[in-house]
């Protein structure tokens, strides 16, 4: 077999096979012994068809199948020859059987990038020194109370400081509404009905509270403010917004005692002690989840950082596609029409290829850390995990994992489990240390978005167990 292969740019390359017309031959001759031997034609025994009958009824089948074992036998040599990792081959091209019996083809491969490996073991992660303190119980316990609070109207004096006010609000630019004149959804800012409104600094807007103040119930107010400039949609930036306001309502806030009365409301047959208790787990293991993921996004980053390589531009381009595909459905669900989509539509896919190509090069990294330290999943890991997705998702275990194999998701899964192992792996030898500072990472580049809407207070106040103890379980 005289293999040719020709390397291109992005991880490209196109294989030039010439087999010889014995080995076609031979190979042909076994295939048609495997269709003899399962063949069931009248007349004949089986086992028993003539070579030339076979030939006649079955030449196309033989052939498609010759072809197919000669391609795949090709690119095994191939990749063995030269050392290469396949991601993908095109459909043959080129095919020719010729006159004297031998077969050419051509493929177009997708290759896995060539890379020397960084030094793997023993990257420097940077974690905050941070425990959970006495004021991070105060301030869940805070809003516990905020939580079970009532209101009471206010109807003898104006609006003041610590006081919800409801109000009606909209806002223009220049006389026009504000999502009208700029073009883009722009969330609780364009205004709303009804809305609960805490008087404090800095609610919705710097200065909004303060231009409310002393205002009487049913009174309107109009006033100008001036978007800051780290406001988190760049766009709104340094805009002047002209309010029109109407008091609808002027509420105090009745805190509940802190006791175990209240406890008992948030958690049954608990006491404070117990409460704070259960909140300060809470509090740990949502910190502990914060870190680790800290810990795994330093590492992914500077893995990332520490060797450059080509991408295969099909995986590029099919990653890409499906990153603008989530930020797209992420903008939709924040409040962005179609029309904002699409006048947004290169910016998203700037990201999107931006966050594919960092996706792939740590995928390739890791894969490749994995061979050099032999991390592997076993067959039992895979089975205890399929067996974990079926429990959760209320399905028997034999389906689920037909339904799996048979959608392709189970190769996926076991890659995935792989690269989580691989992760494992690097932490353990990792070198953590605790600082105070922090070096702020690079963030990932995101789709733009709507501003979100500020929590409003309910009336009455109320919460249950899980919401109230912040537990995610």
């Amino acid at each position: 077999m005289n293999i040719t292969l020709e390397l291109q740019s992005n991880c490209a390359a196109k294989l030039k096979v010439e087999i010889p017309a014995d080995k076609v031959s031979a190979q042909r001759k076994k295939i048609v012994q495997t269709f003899s031997s399962q063949a069931r034609i009248p007349g004949f025994r089986p086992g028993k068809v003539p070579r030339t009958v076979i030939e006649k009824r079955f030449g196309e089948q033989i052939t498609a199948e010759l072809e197919s074992r000669l391609i795949q036998e090709a690119l095994r040599e191939a990749a063995e020859k030269e050392n290469l990792r396949i991601i993908d081959a095109k459909p043959p091209e080129d095919t020719t059987l010729h006159p004297d019996g031998a077969l050419t083809f051509s493929s177009n491969l997708t290759i896995a990038p060539e890379f020397e490996l960084p030094e793997y073991k023993g990257i420097a992660l940077q974690l905050p020194d941070r425990q959970v303190g006495e004021e991070d119980l105060e301030a869940e316990l805070q809003n516990v109370r905020n939580r079970f609070a009532d209101y009471s109207d206010i109807t003898d004096r104006p609006l003041q400081s610590g006081d919800f006010a409801v109000i009606d609000y909209s806002s223009q630019v220049d006389g026009k509404p504000l999502e009208e004149a700029i073009g883009q959804s722009v969330g609780y800012l364009a205004g709303s009905e009804d809305y609960w409104l805490k008087m404090e600094e800095d609610s919705m807007l710097p200065g909004f509270s303060e231009a409310l103040e002393g205002a009487n119930l049913a009174e309107k107010r109009d006033f100008q403010l001036t978007i800051p400039e780290e406001f988190p949609v760049e766009d709104l930036r340094g805009i002047k917004l002209d309010f029109h306001a109407t008091i609808k309502g002027i509420k105090k806030q009745d805190l509940p005692e802190l006791n175990d009365a209240l406890a008992a409301q948030v958690i049954p047959d608990s006491d404070l002690a117990g409460l704070k208790e259960t909140i300060r787990g809470n509090l740990e293991h949502q910190l502990n989840q914060q870190i680790g993921e800290l810990k795994v996004s330093q590492l992914l980053e500077k893995l990332n950082r520490s060797v450059q390589f080509d991408l295969p531009d099909d995986l590029v381009t099919a990653e890409t596609q499906g990153q603008a595909d989530e930020m797209v459905e992420r903008g939709l669900g924040s409040g962005m029409s179609e029309d904002e989509i699409a006048a947004r539509q290169e910016e998203i896919f700037t990201a999107a290829n931006q966050r594919a190509q960092m996706n792939l090069r740590t995928d390739f990294i890791l894969q490749r850390i994995a061979e050099a330290e032999e991390v592997q999943v076993t067959q039992e890991e895979l089975a205890n995990r399929v067996a974990s997705m079926a429990n959760q998702a209320k399905k028997p275990i034999k389906g689920f994992a037909k339904d799996l194999q048979q959608s392709g998701r189970l190769r996926g899964l076991q890659h995935s489990m792989l690269l989580s192992k691989t992760i494992d792996f690097l932490l353990e030898h990792a070198k953590v240390e605790v600082s105070d500072e922090i070096p702020a990472e690079e963030p990932a580049p995101e789709a733009p978005e709507a501003p979100e809407e500020p929590e409003e207070p309910e009336e009455p106040a109320s919460a249950d167990t899980e919401e109230a103890t912040n537990d995610d379980e």
